[in-house]
């Protein structure tokens, strides 16, 4: 999910609205939806997360910082996550520095299931976690006051695992609408004026 920090985050707030004036029928307008004022943070981080689009399942962990030490313990921890019976983990990265260290290249060579894809530069839409990071943050962060690192950690914990409660297949794109089905051969009349 990338740097994190722990601070208050943006989100919807229910907006109060008075009842219809009996006498003239009108509704007030509306009051702003207001947040405190949030000067600095109180602790920073990062959350590194691998998702399986086929099952929809995810594991997400925090780490201090964007090191190759953290990176490469990562992949250790996902490499015990995803099953044995998985033959190849498909890994599809940005061109970060840290992804393409030497320790990360000596974790391939010991974990031959591993293949590592790296995305073209400016097509982060390429990477199908993307979209889920944005539900992730939704799900734990947004409209949230964080005091902690730990908050956030715990937050972010909680979401992942609410979300592996109710994972289901991630389709990649916009969701289709529904249309209803038209019987072959009959075209819809064109509009004469």
């Amino acid at each position: 999910m990338g740097p994190e920090s722990a601070k208050s985050y943006r989100g919807q707030q229910v907006v109060r609205v008075e009842p219809m004036d009996a006498e003239d029928g009108a509704t007030p307008p509306a009051e702003r939806a207001t947040q405190e004022i949030d000067y600095g943070r109180r602790g920073k981080g990062y959350i590194f997360g691998a998702f399986r689009p086929a099952t929809g399942a995810a594991y997400t962990r925090p780490s201090a910082g964007r090191t190759i030490v953290n990176w490469v313990d990562f992949l250790r921890h996902v490499d015990e996550w995803v099953p044995a019976e998985v033959e190849r983990i498909y890994a599809i990265v940005d061109n970060l520095n840290v992804h393409r260290a030497t320790d990360v290249l000596l974790f391939v060579l010991h974990h031959p299931r591993w293949e590592f894809v790296f995305q073209p530069k400016y097509a982060a839409y390429l990477n199908l976690i993307e979209p889920w990071w944005k539900i992730l943050r939704s799900l734990a962060l947004k409209g949230r006051r964080f005091e902690s690192w730990a908050d956030v950690c715990r937050a972010v914990a909680a979401a992942t695992a609410y979300w592996n409660a109710h994972k289901h297949p991630f389709i990649w794109g916009r969701r289709r609408r529904h249309r209803p089905r038209r019987n072959p051969g009959i075209a819809a009349a064109p509009s004469v004026r």
